[in-house]
């Protein structure tokens, strides 16, 4: 009875924040809402008994991925005003294009089936908790069935940490930045200037 309101509290709160994310007009409160969905997600893997996914979903994705999407959400100085003025512009589209995947959620739903030998996998025989570990039965099913959607999530990743350098470093107008190459090679010509002053003429 516990497991279950607990699982309904982790599962409620990550909806509610789930969808807070989506309607949140500021963007920094809709990637703290993130970290508290993630947070929750984490706690739901904690009861599945999945120690590492819930250590790694905090680790990775609160303290790396969501932190740099707030920092950069700060950082960057986005009128999201003049974002928002064309919403009712393409929400048609985005309405059409949500029902379409709805439908085809439904259709994949209702298609779904078990599997004929589902009942003898059932039961067969699982290994117990000693012989082998949470953390070396996930690796062994990522390095081996799934290697390449795991190298495909880390181009996806890597290019997401450039687009956000590429964002904060991008030239704005009425915005000084530090040049070092340009610091560095000045030279004493560039910056001093001898001149020869007469006597009682001053400058």
């Amino acid at each position: 009875m516990i497991a279950a309101l607990i699982f309904y509290m982790f599962a409620g709160l990550a909806v509610v924040s789930a969808g807070l994310v989506v309607t949140a007009r500021n963007p920094v409160h809709s990637v703290l809402f993130l970290i508290l969905c993630f947070f929750n997600a984490a706690g739901l893997f904690l009861l599945l008994g999945a120690e590492f996914l819930a250590m790694v979903l905090v680790v990775v994705y609160v303290g790396a991925v969501a932190v740099m999407f707030l920092f950069v959400v700060m950082m960057l100085d986005i009128n999201f005003l003049k974002l928002r003025e064309g919403v009712a512009q393409y929400l048609p589209i985005g309405a059409v294009i949500g029902i379409v995947l709805l439908i085809e959620l439904a259709m994949s739903y209702a298609g779904w089936t078990f599997a004929p030998d589902v009942e003898a996998m059932l039961a067969s025989p699982a290994p117990s908790g000693g012989e082998i570990t949470n953390t070396a039965a996930l690796g062994q099913l990522i390095y081996t069935k799934y290697v390449y959607l795991f190298q495909a999530s880390g181009v996806v990743l890597l290019i997401a940490m450039i687009g956000a350098i590429l964002l904060t470093h991008r030239s704005r107008s009425g915005v000084r930045k530090q040049k070092i190459y340009d610091q560095v090679g000045v030279t004493a010509k560039d910056r001093i200037e001898i001149r020869k002053v007469s006597t009682g003429g001053g400058i």
